[in-house]
């Protein structure tokens, strides 16, 4: 058997140094968590058996501080947009990532002041091992109130550029620079922009890389070209036929979701202009949505399955090991080109 401290179990950390990996590696071992390869997960079992060692999960569960249960944590205040498609996918794509755990999920929503902390209590109080958070506008203090608490926590998106709690998030300063980038090489000229709610730093980031674009090409994105949405398809419907009456030779529109930009096709259509003959449209996310609407979506696709794996990965990491850095993931986008533009 391999050498152990005296009076004390091994370590992780000594188990990552016989397999000759990661402390990450490891605990993704012990978690079954997917994306490890067989011969690595194998090396990793051998010096776990070798060791003898007993994972903190399971440690911790027979002496009862441990729920084998984490929180996705819903703070949208406006109950309407749980109907979008980003929560049902997000839902998804977590739930496709803890398939081959022991962990239950739960869903739960945190909207007011008081809801906040009744749920940091619940946290801290060892109802739950670790949180996710999602649809975080930029001053909510919960991310912030649960890492006070001591209690692992990751975040789908930001709330700023200077984040401090561990989060992933996709490239979306990036994925919007790149749908205008298409429309401008496709010759359009008039590029409104329909933007989800600008309290949020993935509508900040999206409009970024609209007018990033744009700049590049030589043109000033005009005020009334912008109008604000909230993600929702019939504030993409209001939006775009708001746009129309400010600036009736708009020849291609860049919507922040694939739900307002269907909402804009039918603004389009109400309207007489033909898409993508007269207007071009894209979305940005590629939900099953932007495959039925008429005309098909081009859109920008978001890997909501890698971000639910990645933040499963990550929270796993934070519950072995507290003491580990926050980290922030940023995934590519990419763009998908269908009937609208």
């Amino acid at each position: 058997m391999g050498k152990q401290r005296p009076g004390a179990g091994p370590t992780l950390e000594e188990v990552a140094a016989l397999a000759g990996v990661g402390r990450g590696t490891v605990s993704r071992v012990v978690n079954n968590v997917a994306g490890v390869k067989e011969s690595t997960r194998r090396a990793v079992q051998r010096a776990i058996a070798e060791l003898e060692y007993v994972p903190n999960l399971a440690a911790r569960s027979l002496a009862g501080r441990r729920t084998d249960a984490i929180a996705l944590v819903m703070t949208e205040p406006d109950w309407r947009k749980f109907a979008e498609p980003f929560f049902s996918e997000t839902i998804r794509s977590v739930g496709d990532a803890l398939t081959d755990t022991t962990l239950q999920l739960l869903l739960t929503q945190v909207r007011t002041n008081g809801e906040r902390k009744r749920f940091v209590e619940y946290a801290r109080g060892g109802r739950v091992d670790g949180v996710l958070l999602m649809s975080v506008h930029a001053e909510d203090p919960l991310p912030d109130m649960l890492a006070d608490a001591g209690v692992p926590t990751v975040m789908l998106g930001r709330r700023s550029g200077d984040e401090s709690i561990t989060y992933v998030d996709a490239d979306n300063a990036g994925g919007a620079r790149s749908a205008v980038t298409h429309l401008l090489n496709s010759g359009r000229s008039t590029i409104a922009t329909i933007t989800g709610p600008l309290d949020m730093y993935v509508a900040q980031c999206r409009l970024r890389g609209y007018r990033a674009a744009l700049d590049r090409a030589g043109l000033d994105a005009q005020p009334f070209w912008v109008a604000e949405g909230d993600f929702t398809e019939q504030s993409g419907r209001t939006a775009m036929a708001e746009l129309i009456a400010r600036e009736p030779g708009i020849d291609a529109v860049f919507a922040a979701s694939d739900s307002m930009a269907a909402g804009a096709l039918d603004a389009l259509r109400a309207a007489g202009r033909r898409v993508p003959e007269d207007v071009a449209v894209i979305g940005f996310d590629d939900f099953l949505l932007a495959q039925r609407t008429d005309p098909t979506l081009t859109t920008v696709r978001q890997p909501l399955q890698e971000i639910g794996r990645t933040m499963v990965r990550l929270l796993l990491e934070e519950m072995e090991d507290s003491g580990v850095a926050w980290r922030h993931v940023i995934l590519r986008t990419e763009l998908v080109l269908r009937g609208s533009a």
